[in-house]
C-alpha cells in the first residue's frame, strides 16, 4: 500500500472500526518504522518498532509526556491542548521527579499486596455475573461480563458508591470514545463529548476526595484527598485529572481486554482445549492475550531536543506515536507474532508500556483476567459468537463495543 495510505488511515478513527490495522503496521515495519505521519492531523513520527518504544519510554527526559499523550483524532480534536488534557497535573503526563512524587503519594492501593485483598470478592463477583449470562445463555458478552468486572473493582478501590457506577461507565466512554457515534449526545461534537464526559468524571472524584480529605478512609479518593506531594495537598485540577486518570484507566483497558481475550479464544479454538487441559497455562495465557489485544493503541511522546531513531532526526518539538499492538507483533523479537500462543516464552510484551510510566494497575487488570479465565474454565462448557463484533471508532483505545456471544453453563458447575 501506498505510504501515504497509510497515513490516512492511521489517522483516521473509522478505519478502525472494519479493518485490521496490524498490515499496515507490518508494512512500516518492514519499510520505514520511523515514520513521518501527514494524515488528517499535524504530522508525527510513527514509531513501529519495539525498540524504539522501549528507547522512547526510556528517557522521559528527552521524550516527555508533558505535551499530550494522543494524536489527536480530526482537525477539531487538535484545540484539545495540553493544558486542557491536564498536563504537569496528571500523573500519566507528568515527567520525573514529580512523577515519581505522585505515583509514591497515590498508589500504593495497586501494589500486589493490596490488590491481592480483591481476591475472594473478586471471584465471588465472576461467579454471580457468569450466574446470570450462562443461565439465559444469550448475552452481550462486553456489557453484561467482560464490563462488569472492572468497573466493581475500580469503583470499590476508589471509594465510588454502587448507584453511580452506571455514571462512571457512561463518562468513561464518552472521554475515551468520544469519536464514536454511539457515545455522542446528539448536539455534540467529538470534542464536546470528550470534555463532557472528561468535566463530569473529574468533578465527581474531585468532590469525593475534597468531601475525605482529613479523614481516615483507605479508598483511593481518600489517598488522594490526603495525598502530599512535595509537601503540600492537591489542588481541585489535580484531583479532578487524577481522579479520572483511575476510572477510566480501570475501566477501559481491562474490560477490552477481556472481550479481546474470549474473541480470541473463539478464532483459536485448539489454545482453549490446551488451556483447559493444562490450567497452568494460565500466567502465560494472560500475558499472551495482552500482546495480541493491546488495549491500548498508542500512546505519544514529545522530543524535547533533537534525537536520533534509526536514522532519522527527530526534531524538538516532534511528536512520537508509539504503536503499541505494532510493537507486540515484531518480528525482530517475537517468534511467529501472527501466532496466538499461549505457552509463548518469553513474551515481554509491552501492552502496559514501558520505563517510568509502566501501568500503575497492571497488578489489578492481571488480577481480573485471571479471575475471568478460572471462572470460565470452571463453569463454562461451551461459547461461541452469535452475531457481528461491533469495535469502537478509535485509534486510541482497542475497544469492543458489543460481542453477541452464547455461554452454555457446565454441567459440573
Amino acid at each position: 500500500m501506498d505510504l501515504s495510505l497509510i497515513d490516512r488511515a492511521l489517522t483516521d478513527p473509522a478505519f478502525f472500526v472494519n479493518n485490521d490495522p496490524h498490515p499496515l503496521w507490518r508494512q512500516l515495519r518492514r519499510e520505514d518504522p520511523v515514520h513521518w505521519t501527514q494524515g488528517l492531523v499535524k504530522g508525527f513520527w510513527s514509531l513501529t518498532r519495539y525498540d524504539e518504544m522501549v528507547a522512547v519510554f526510556s528517557e522521559p527526559n528527552l521524550f516527555t509526556s508533558t505535551r499530550g499523550l494522543i494524536i489527536p483524532s480530526s482537525p477539531e480534536m487538535e484545540q484539545l491542548t495540553p493544558e486542557m488534557m491536564g498536563s504537569g497535573q496528571m500523573m500519566i503526563m507528568t515527567d520525573p521527579p514529580l512523577h515519581v512524587a505522585m505515583r509514591r503519594a497515590f498508589n500504593r492501593l495497586f501494589l500486589p499486596r493490596p490488590v491481592g485483598r480483591y481476591e475472594s470478592p473478586g471471584k465471588l463477583l465472576v461467579d454471580e455475573i457468569l450466574a446470570e449470562v450462562t443461565e439465559r445463555g444469550d448475552c452481550d458478552f462486553v456489557v453484561d461480563v467482560a464490563a462488569r468486572l472492572p468497573m466493581a473493582f475500580i469503583c470499590e478501590i476508589m471509594g465510588i458508591p454502587r448507584f453511580d457506577w452506571p455514571l462512571m461507565f457512561k463518562w468513561g466512554n464518552m472521554a475515551l470514545g468520544n469519536e464514536d457515534p454511539e457515545y455522542q449526545t446528539e448536539s455534540s461534537s467529538p470534542l464536546e463529548t470528550r470534555q463532557q464526559g472528561t468535566v463530569n468524571l473529574g468533578s465527581y472524584c474531585a468532590k469525593l476526595a475534597s468531601e475525605r480529605r482529613g479523614g481516615a478512609g483507605d479508598d483511593l479518593l481518600s489517598v488522594l484527598g490526603n495525598a502530599e506531594v512535595n509537601g503540600r495537598k492537591l489542588t481541585q485540577a489535580e484531583l479532578m485529572h487524577n481522579g479520572f486518570l483511575y476510572v477510566v484507566g480501570g475501566l477501559e483497558t481491562t474490560r477490552n481486554a477481556i472481550s479481546g481475550g474470549l474473541l480470541a479464544f473463539i478464532n483459536h479454538p485448539a489454545e482453549w482445549a490446551r488451556l483447559a487441559a493444562n490450567p497452568g497455562l494460565l500466567p502465560t495465557a494472560i500475558e499472551e492475550i495482552l500482546r495480541w489485544t493491546s488495549p491500548i493503541t498508542h500512546i505519544a511522546r514529545v522530543a524535547l531536543q533533537d534525537a536520533t531513531l534509526r536514522g532519522k532526526k527527530i526534531s524538538a518539538g516532534d511528536q512520537l506515536a508509539t504503536w503499541l499492538p505494532s510493537a507486540n507483533r515484531d518480528e525482530e523479537i517475537f517468534q511467529e507474532p501472527y501466532r496466538f500462543d499461549i505457552g509463548r516464552m518469553p513474551n515481554e510484551q509491552i501492552a502496559f508500556g514501558k520505563g517510568e510510566h509502566f501501568c500503575a494497575g497492571a497488578h489489578l487488570a492481571r488480577l481480573e483476567l485471571r479471575l475471568m479465565l478460572d471462572a470460565i474454565l470452571a463453569q463454562v462448557d461451551k461459547f461461541e459468537l452469535t452475531g457481528p463484533v461491533e469495535r469502537l471508532q478509535s485509534n486510541l483505545v482497542a475497544g469492543i463495543k458489543h460481542m453477541p456471544v452464547r455461554l452454555t453453563r457446565s454441567q459440573a458447575a
